[in-house]
């Protein structure tokens, strides 16, 4: 190669396909706009609309504090519809994450799970509570906690099933060696690589399933959501205060909590654990003498 050739700059890449990309999407958001009569005005004055909520809400009377025990209540309900729920879809979602995945089901098997997760999950919390587990079993907490543990299943699953098909196939390979049974090579060889990351799905989970608590109440399946809706309806903006600052010190909370819990599941307690350093106790070391080496 000559040393013009060398130094040639690269040809310009083309932009063609990224333009047609942009301007694409650009047409499919004005399409889907003008479909659904959004109208250009009433968004400009959307601005103004959630400012006077928030004046109403907060500043012109204030939030009326004498609410709160009522407010708390609510939330704790949501709390635990929210627990319920992600505990149904924990425990449901980790044998079919097991069939959805690939490496360790048959290949029909996990088709067809696959695409059962996938009708779950098409559903929101709302839909499955006001079409299946009111009519069920009536409005109240059981209804949201059914419909939040259904839909978490979903979920769940489906990431249950992508993490196990991302597993490392060296201690499947050393199980099965060694004459395990197929539910011991799932026991022995896949759980322990996966659950650490499962579990943490499972806290993430329990905070999106907050959110839909509160929904979920709206609807009357419990929950500080059936206040926020009654509050509302009445235009007593002061006690809707009083629930939304709830809602959000409780949410920032739990995040908080569940997010540090996350953390340590997933990073261990430390770098010695990480390397495979063994950890002394201080009291098990030995005062060596001076001038000495310790082995």
């Amino acid at each position: 190669m000559t040393a013009a050739a060398m130094t040639m700059r690269p040809e310009r890449p083309s932009h063609a396909k990224r333009n047609l990309a942009l301007l694409a999407t650009a047409l499919l958001f004005v399409w889907a706009a003008v479909s659904v009569g959004v109208d250009p005005a009433e968004i400009l004055e959307l601005p103004a609309g959630l400012a006077l909520v928030f004046y109403e809400m907060f500043l012109e009377k204030g939030p009326d504090w004498s609410y709160l025990p009522t407010a708390i209540e609510g939330m704790v309900e949501s709390l635990q519809l929210a627990w319920v729920g992600t505990v149904i879809g924990a425990i449901l979602s980790l044998p079919l994450g097991f069939f959805g995945a690939k490496n360790v089901s048959s290949g029909v098997v996990s088709s067809v799970m696959r695409q059962i997760l996938n009708a779950i999950r098409a559903f929101p919390e709302i839909v499955l509570a006001v079409a299946i587990m009111i009519p069920i079993a009536g409005l109240g907490p059981v209804a949201g906690a059914l419909a939040i543990g259904l839909h978490s299943v979903g979920t769940l699953g489906k990431l249950t099933a992508e993490v196990v098909e991302g597993i490392d196939s060296g201690p499947v390979e050393a199980a099965r060696a060694a004459g395990a049974r197929s539910l011991q090579i799932q026991r022995w060889g896949v759980l322990p690589q996966v659950l650490p990351e499962i579990i943490a799905f499972w806290l993430y989970r329990f905070e999106i399933n907050i959110r839909a608590a509160a929904v979920l109440g709206v609807v009357g399946a419990g929950g500080i959501g059936f206040s926020l809706q009654q509050t509302i309806t009445f235009h007593r903006y002061e006690l809707t205060g009083t629930l939304v600052i709830v809602v959000v010190v409780a949410t920032i909370a739990v995040d908080t909590v569940s997010g540090w819990v996350r953390r340590r599941i997933i990073e261990g307690t430390g770098a010695r654990r990480v390397t495979g350093e063994p950890i002394e106790h201080p009291e098990m070391i030995e005062t060596a003498p001076a001038g000495t080496e310790r082995p």
